[in-house]
């Protein structure tokens, strides 16, 4: 039953699944690890899916590859989870599309015996996954919030802020970035588990991007209809970010306004060395995938579990702000992905 199971959902899934592998041994007998992303489109992702093959070949598993259609695709990552037991995989690397749904999935492969990691976004409750490795996203949020609220205290200006938010589901990763981003320029966020709760009369609204140039630009747009005076952005990713970009070059503000971002990308860095970006925080997917796949093949061995793990960011900005301990554009070009 197992076996049929597994075939049907694999030729199900096919539109949405890659294999890659390292060593192991023929006949199917090499540990197999999942790797369930939110999409296979974002640059973060794909270099997630690098840093996964990079560790499968050194550790001698298997790695098998899902993302969902769209960010927010909860569907085809539960199908996916799905699959994975079905397959016998020895554990899960996930970055939730929505942290609170996917859990009764993650649940019955954990009580499968499978391993499941978080990567980048956790679990809601946290603790529904083995563990976590993912950057610090409140942190991510709250460095760029502290270098815009040193820059606009700098240069003598009130803020107008516009957020640009991942989707209504409001999901950790979109959240904790969100409201690190709020304190770290001032503002009362209320409950730090809730986005748009707030009563600060500097912020202009949110609205939603699903992590996309055609959102950001969509969103930008919605938001200055609202207040023309905006001249503070705040976004979930850098691919939102560029589309916000557009929006405001589109109505002759791109000059008045300040964008800061979340990511660490190449494209995202380019844009900070060129003036489109202030500020972003760069993360390490790379290292996250890398870290998840030597973790499960280490569970297959000897059962052992990871403890949570922070897989670092650091502030990229050619615009060092007093008290902000930042890194510049170089640096970031280094590091970075995509």
């Amino acid at each position: 039953m197992r076996r049929t199971v597994g075939v049907v959902g694999a030729a199900a899934l096919l539109v949405f699944a890659t294999a890659c592998g390292g060593g192991g041994s023929s006949g199917g007998a090499a540990t197999l690890v999942g790797l369930v992303t939110k999409t296979d489109t974002n640059p973060f992702f794909v270099k997630m899916k690098e840093g996964a093959q990079q560790a499968a070949t050194s550790s001698g598993v298997t790695v098998q590859s899902f993302a969902g259609k769209q960010d927010g695709d909860n569907q085809s990552q539960v199908d996916a989870i799905e699959n994975l037991i079905a397959s016998g995989a020895k554990g899960i690397l996930i970055t939730p599309s929505d942290s609170k749904a996917i859990v009764p999935s993650v649940d019955k492969a954990r009580a499968a015996g499978l391993l499941v990691i978080a990567l980048d976004t956790q679990l809601e409750p946290a603790n529904a996954a083995d563990a976590t490795f993912a950057t610090d996203n409140y942190k991510a949020g709250l460095l760029i919030g502290q270098w815009a609220k040193a820059k606009f205290a700098k240069d003598g200006k009130q803020a107008k802020i516009a957020l640009l938010d991942l989707n209504p589901n409001q999901v950790s990763v979109d959240v904790q970035r969100d409201q690190g981003f709020l304190e770290g320029f001032g503002v009362d966020v209320k409950d730090k588990g809730r986005i748009g709760d707030e009563s600060d009369p500097r912020i202009v609204g949110h609205d939603v991007t699903d992590g996309a140039p055609e959102g950001g630009r969509t969103a930008m747009e919605n938001l200055l209809q609202r207040d023309p005076g905006i001249n503070l952005v705040y976004t979930i990713n850098e691919p939102a970010a560029a589309g916000a970009y557009e929006a405001l070059k589109a109505a002759g503000k791109e000059k008045d306004v300040v964008i800061v971002s979340v990511d660490g990308g190449c494209p995202g860095v380019d844009n900070v060395k060129a003036g489109v970006i202030g500020a972003t925080s760069q993360q390490y997917p790379l290292k996250m995938a890398q870290l998840g796949v030597e973790a499960v093949s280490k569970f297959a061995k000897d059962g052992s579990k990871p403890q949570d793990t922070d897989t670092g960011v650091t502030l990229i900005t050619d615009q060092p702000a007093e008290g902000v301990e930042s890194k510049d554009s170089a640096f970031g070009l280094q590091n970075c992905w995509g």
